[in-house]
């Protein structure tokens, strides 16, 4: 018969992975679409090798797996519950680690953190999708957008938002949302918008964790 240390021993491989920043915002861009070693080396500014090491340990640690695609080999998260781990770890790190917090409010501008007054929780956003009251913009890249979304929802990446502003409604109530809670692509379209004179705000988490919840996705 095995040990209880043994169990927190191999328990202790998943927090391992998870203990390296670089490995989380790979999980992170993970969460928002499957990708090639080369993909998330150009998403998250990493030389290919480095990427190619942090995907093995996450890997063999059971949290991402992998698949070939021609010539190349695609990863994607083995269990979206890995999106509710991260966001718990976000959560107790914001509320007892001062650094944490302070990083994370310093990550906005001033402008930027003004919108924080006036963000939809999930519940609010359910009720508005349920109602039809609201028109709902995905502000991340196309490629992400094309993976899954929120029901309804239309595809105005920031890089070509401010080209799309002639199609937008002004009699209804808009919410922006992107990757999570650092995204800072929510923030920026809230406030182009605002100073456009749309209403406009903007949704407080982000697609991988309506998604973890199990609400309905496109």
């Amino acid at each position: 018969m095995g040990s209880q240390q043994a169990v927190w021993d191999a328990l202790a491989q998943v927090g391992k992975a998870l203990g390296n920043g670089h490995r989380l915002v790979i999980l992170d861009r993970l969460a928002q679409s499957d990708l090639s070693v080369d993909a998330i080396a150009q998403s998250v500014n990493l030389p290919v090798a480095n990427v190619s090491q942090h995907l093995q340990l996450l890997r063999r640690a059971g949290l991402v797996n992998a698949s070939r695609h021609g010539k190349q080999v695609v990863y994607r998260l083995t269990d979206n519950r890995t999106v509710s781990v991260i966001e718990l770890l976000r959560q107790v790190a914001e509320t007892h680690v001062a650094d944490v917090a302070k990083l994370a409010s310093g990550l906005f501008t001033d402008e930027h953190a003004k919108t924080d007054f006036d963000v939809v929780s999930r519940a609010e956003l359910l009720a508005g999708l349920q109602q039809q009251s609201i028109l709902l913009l995905d502000v991340r890249p196309a490629h992400e957008f094309d993976h899954g979304h929120l029901p309804n929802a239309v595809n105005a990446p920031m890089a070509s938002l401010a080209t799309m502003l002639d199609q937008l409604p002004t009699d209804i109530d808009i919410v922006a949302y992107c990757r999570g809670p650092y995204c800072v692509f929510s923030h920026q379209a809230v406030l182009l918008l605002t100073e456009k004179g749309f209403r406009v705000r903007r949704y407080e988490e982000g697609f991988p964790q309506w998604k973890a919840a199990g609400l309905p996705i496109e």
